[in-house]
């Protein structure tokens, strides 16, 4: 069982979901765990963000289909807006979760100190599913629809488990 690094602050979690561009893959992780969080009771408690390594969309919304594939399983995409990666990130949370091993080097690349890469991890390695702790969400980006149903699905399972093991770390 992976273990989560423990809190910065006494009582609080704040965790940042991170891929390539912050319109398809970790604003869907973001909406879908910040709603897991406002149904575990958590959402007082916890704190998600979510960015992309690269900064061409910053400012601007989710995919279109992103949004589509939230908004038809009864979640709110509407507040997403794109944002960048950076340094500052690692002073900022307490749990780093990459969705490629891209990313991941990008942000490994822009860690601070080595404490602070004990903060970086894949995404999926709380995905019940995966074949290992390094298995990447894949990117809908240049597919079609059907992508994005893959990419939530794998959101869903793994944010459930992220949720427990936040709330296990909080004592909650």
């Amino acid at each position: 069982m992976t273990a989560l690094p423990p809190p910065e602050q006494d009582g609080r979690y704040r965790l940042a979901v991170v891929c390539l561009g912050n319109i398809c893959r970790s604003p869907m992780a973001h909406v879908v765990l910040e709603h897991r969080l406002e149904e575990a009771g958590l959402a007082d408690r916890v704190t998600v963000t979510s960015s992309g390594t690269g900064g061409w969309h910053t400012g601007q919304p989710m995919d279109e289909r992103a949004a589509a594939t939230l908004s038809a399983h009864g979640y709110d995409p509407s507040k997403h807006l794109a944002r960048q990666f950076s340094t500052d990130w690692y002073a900022e949370n307490d749990l780093l979760l990459a969705m490629d091993q891209t990313n991941r080097a990008d942000m490994h690349d822009l860690t601070p100190t080595v404490d602070a890469a004990g903060r970086l991890m894949m995404f999926r390695a709380f995905d019940p599913e995966a074949a290992d702790e390094d298995a990447e969400v894949p990117d809908p980006y240049f597919g079609d629809g059907e992508g994005f149903e893959v990419v939530l699905a794998m959101v869903e399972r793994t944010a459930d488990v992220l949720v427990d093991r936040v709330r296990a770390t909080l004592g909650a």
